[in-house]
């Protein structure tokens, strides 16, 4: 299938794009992966600000990187597309002949397209498929991944990927619901949750079960630490690192990853001298996360979850 032409409103608005720039454009910039390179904004406008960088994108979505192949066309053989998961980056860049790279830049939100076509699923506002896949081609729907748990089972879904507070009568109602009549639809969902948790704390508990989901079917954790490892991997000495997360969960992951490499020593406090022999392998740019400034928020509603953190390998 074609993939139709995109205006430049119709894109998805990319995220600290100054920010993003300042961090991985170095003197030493030559090979940067875009590691989520969704619509190409971040990937337009590094190759814009530096002409004698080249990207690689990688995304998971084949729609996605249809619009980045599109848009970016021009650049020619200073862009390489690739479509896969940021979990195997190594193996996709050493296919490609690439073995080092100065910069990888992982944006972990999704993009405005994917959350604006009902048919994908990932909005509980539009009725549609309950899917919420990145890959179509993954094996398993959120529906039916939803139909194949336990009642205990879906509970620690909601808590662990949602951080639900309302997880287990969430759980019961999908299970008391389903007995009836299989759950499809993503308006399917959000009645039973609408039907347990009512009040102001409505549409927070729409999103943390949408989320839940998704990470689950798309296994967005273990990804990110499979990129995070592979990341460093290959980042060249005086490589940096530049992740943006959404949620807690993802910070989380990130902060601690960065904090593992740059820790000098682990050996416990109660140790007179130091006896592991580990060195710090980073330096972490942003002791504090970056975070979207007022000019930006209210330009791009979406971006107020936003933050930054950067790492340069030693």
């Amino acid at each position: 299938m074609s993939t139709p032409k995109l205006q430049q409103g119709d894109y998805h608005v990319p995220v600290l794009v100054r920010e993003v720039i300042a961090f991985l454009l170095t003197e030493k910039s030559v090979t940067l992966v875009d590691a989520t390179v969704g619509d190409g904004g971040h990937s337009l406008a590094l190759l814009e600000a530096n002409p004698h960088i080249r990207v690689i994108g990688l995304d998971v979505d084949p729609q996605s990187l249809a619009v980045a192949q599109q848009r970016l066309a021009k650049f020619k053989n200073r862009f390489l597309f690739v479509n896969g998961n940021f979990r195997h980056m190594t193996s996709l860049l050493t296919a490609n002949g690439i073995t080092s790279v100065d910069g990888v830049l992982a944006d972990l939100g999704m993009s405005s397209r994917q959350i604006d076509r009902p048919e994908r699923g990932f909005s509980y506002l539009d009725e549609g498929p309950l899917d919420l896949r990145l890959n179509p081609s993954l094996p398993q729907t959120a529906a039916e991944l939803m139909a194949a748990l336990e009642q205990d089972e879906l509970v620690r879904l909601l808590r662990d990927y949602g951080e639900e507070r309302q997880a287990r009568p969430i759980a019961r109602a999908i299970v008391q619901q389903r007995r009836r009549h299989p759950i499809r639809t993503t308006t399917d969902l959000r009645l039973i949750i609408e039907g347990v948790v009512r009040g102001p704390h409505r549409i927070k508990s729409l999103a943390r079960v949408f989320q839940a989901l998704r990470i689950a079917v798309n296994e967005e954790l273990q990804a990110l630490q499979e990129l995070l490892q592979q990341a460093f991997t290959l980042l060249a000495s005086g490589g940096r690192m530049a992740l943006i997360s959404y949620h807690s969960l993802e910070d989380r992951i990130v902060k601690e990853f960065f904090r593992a490499q740059a820790l000098p020593c682990t050996c416990p406090p109660e140790f007179p001298v130091c006896v592991c022999g580990k060195q710090s392998q980073a330096v972490i740019l942003t002791p504090k996360p970056v975070t979207p400034g007022p000019e930006e928020l209210a330009a791009n509603r979406r971006s107020r979850s936003a933050k930054l953190r950067v790492l340069q390998k030693r």
